[in-house]
């Protein structure tokens, strides 16, 4: 008898020092993903049954090429990306440029370079290069001043910039809700960072009748709308409110001042910067039926298919928009289309609930991280994976503009898979190496 309990009490000693590298992550963070990936493999193998082109194998290798990093990652100390963070600021900056210089341009943009027989898209990496770089910073002065809240924004606009000429509109969003979530958790004040955006929402609202119709001309060559001069004035007053200069109303000006000049930008950059594929992504969410067979296709398509699943679909490879190829591009930007389409709304509602686990347990490591550099790191991760699966569903429903973002662990897109594994190991060291056990 005591030799038995010897026996089995050698072999628990064996797997606890087996495991011992990894024994505080999060293991729901960790299997959580797989379990995506895994169900988006499945569901490429839906869209492409009649095809045979084998995304499905290509999904699935490269999920478990992105565990295997993730496990190595999280038994690493997350603290020594410290010292390293400009080093890999610098690697973030000359990828983006390399592909600029050598990259393959598809669809209007030049976003891979091309090894061998892949095609790699920095951009994808970037965001995590941004995350680690401005974690690292913000670690050291936090954000609650605005020299270093202007530091931090002027250090993370060069790789946005970068990404934003590509062109890539939709990896740029990525960028600045990454940006704007850190900031936030690094104690900025929530009215600067409504102003940092209302120039946005003001080119929004000042062409908001903008190509359909003229807008009101205030004097010749400039524009404006009722709707943009009222959130330009309500910027005004928060700004007077949160900057400095508020006896002689500097902050209240210059808040103003930007937001009608935002307007008038955007007006401009409408006409012409962006490319023809841009605006009717932008467009065509709001009335695809406008141009059904053009910009308005993959939308009409995407809800087609959405509906019919009804409450529980027609069940796994019988979807009939999905088997007939009538969605474009399904395997990746519209994978949810064929998940609604063949589970129905309790399918989707079931995924939705399994992100929603992902980005609680990501809060969890946010909020129990034993220093800032963790913790913000944890909070870039989470702020781009819900971003980047509100803004996906959203368009796949109608809700969003068509941004050629997409769905985390389900899409197919091997750097994308890559990137969000890695971000997935960064958390999980940040949760190995808490002082704490995890409950």
């Amino acid at each position: 008898m005591l030799l038995k309990k010897s026996r089995y009490s050698r072999n628990r000693n064996r797997w606890q020092s087996l495991f011992k590298p990894w024994h505080q992550v999060d293991l729901l963070l960790f299997l959580l993903p797989i379990a995506v990936s895994m169900f988006g493999g499945f569901m490429i193998l839906s869209t492409e049954l009649n095809q045979g082109q084998g995304k499905w194998v290509s999904h699935l290798s490269m999920a478990s090429v992105g565990c295997l990093l993730a496990l190595l990652i999280a038994r690493t100390r997350y603290e020594n990306l410290r010292q390293w963070h400009w080093f890999t600021f610098g690697a973030t900056n000359a990828s983006l440029i390399a592909v600029m210089a050598i990259g393959v341009s598809a669809k209007g943009a030049q976003r891979w370079i091309s090894i061998g027989s892949f095609n790699v898209q920095p951009s994808e990496f970037a965001k995590i290069g941004a995350i680690i770089t401005l974690a690292a910073l913000l670690n050291k002065r936090t954000a609650s001043t605005l020299p270093n809240f202007f530091r931090a924004l002027a250090v993370t606009a060069v790789p946005w910039a970068l990404v934003f000429l590509q062109p890539d509109l939709a990896t740029s969003l990525v960028f600045g809700a990454i940006v704007l979530a850190m900031l936030y958790w690094a104690n900025a004040n929530p009215g600067w960072l409504i102003l940092l955006v209302s120039p946005i929402v003001a080119a929004i609202l000042f062409g908001i009748s903008w190509p359909w119709s003229e807008p009101y001309i205030l004097v010749e060559g400039i524009f404006f709308t009722p709707l943009g001069l009222i959130w330009s004035f309500v910027m005004g007053l928060l700004g007077w409110m949160t900057l400095p200069g508020k006896k002689f109303g500097i902050g209240g000006i210059g808040a103003l001042s930007l937001n009608l000049l935002g307007g008038e930008l955007g007006i401009f950059a409408w006409n012409n910067l962006l490319k023809a594929y841009q605006k009717g992504r932008i467009t065509s969410f709001l009335n695809p039926e406008a141009d059904p067979l053009g910009t308005g296709y993959h939308l009409i398509q995407s809800r087609i298919a959405i509906g019919a699943g009804k409450w529980f679909g027609w069940g796994p490879f019988h979807g009939p928009m999905t088997q007939l190829n009538f969605v474009p591009e399904q395997h990746t930007d519209f994978i949810f289309s064929a998940v609604g389409e063949e589970f129905g709304f309790m399918g989707c509602l079931v995924l939705l609930l399994v992100f929603c686990l992902i980005c609680l347990r990501l809060l969890h490591v946010a909020l129990t991280a034993k220093d800032n550099f963790g913790s913000l790191i944890a909070i870039g991760v989470l702020a781009m994976i819900v971003f980047q699966m509100a803004v996906n569903i959203g368009m796949t429903i109608g809700l969003a503009p068509v941004a050629g973002i997409p769905l985390p662990f389900m899409s197919y897109g091997n750097s994308a898979m890559l990137a969000n594994f890695i971000a997935i190991g960064l958390v999980e060291s940040v949760a190995n190496f808490r002082p704490i056990k995890k409950y």
